[in-house]
């Protein structure tokens, strides 16, 4: 990491948020809470948004994390990749999914998902992949989302896509790097 790790001897923080984070990772702190704990608002806020993000969304969780996924790869944020593929997996995505989008990730731009992905999750990597690249999402694209997603699921996609983005860059220019 390009800053020190946070320690409550470096900066201590109130109990009450270090035990929510502690609470939420399930006992251990991660290398991204140690980058976050050096600002209490920072870690406050982004501990409660991003758990709504991650388990309060009605969206479907294989979805979302495929879009995560998809975001990490497209941005280098090789933090997020590791943690979210195994979520990704665990949602009831499978490997070969997970190759084809490394494989349209290292593809030209203009390329669209292919192999394991069909479907929906062709449509999602696209649209995370629009989100990422170019900020603006095409109308077409867009178009293909809204007959395919509820108002409430296009939502909460774009809004998964668009909190990683902003984790992946956070990631990225610290240099947080995975456990172990």
């Amino acid at each position: 990491m390009r800053i020190p790790d946070w320690t409550p001897e470096r900066k201590p923080q109130p109990q009450d948020l270090v035990n929510a984070i502690l609470e939420r990772r399930g006992g251990t702190l991660l290398n991204l809470d140690r980058a976050l704990l050096w600002s209490e608002p920072l870690a406050r806020g982004w501990n409660v948004y991003l758990k709504n993000v991650r388990t309060g969304l009605s969206a479907s969780r294989k979805l979302r994390e495929l879009g995560i996924c998809t975001v990490a790869l497209l941005t280098g944020a090789q933090y997020e990749y590791h943690h979210h593929a195994p979520d990704y997996l665990a949602a009831g995505g499978t490997q070969p999914e997970l190759d084809a989008l490394a494989a349209f990730v290292a593809a030209p731009a203009d390329a669209v998902p292919g192999g394991a992905l069909r479907g929906d999750a062709a449509l999602v990597v696209q649209y995370a992949a629009r989100m990422t690249r170019d900020v603006k999402v095409d109308d077409a694209l867009f178009a293909r989302m809204r007959e395919r997603f509820d108002t409430t699921e296009l939502v909460e996609l774009t809004s998964a896509i668009a909190t990683y983005n902003m984790v992946a860059r956070f990631l990225v220019a610290l240099g947080v790097t995975p456990e172990g």
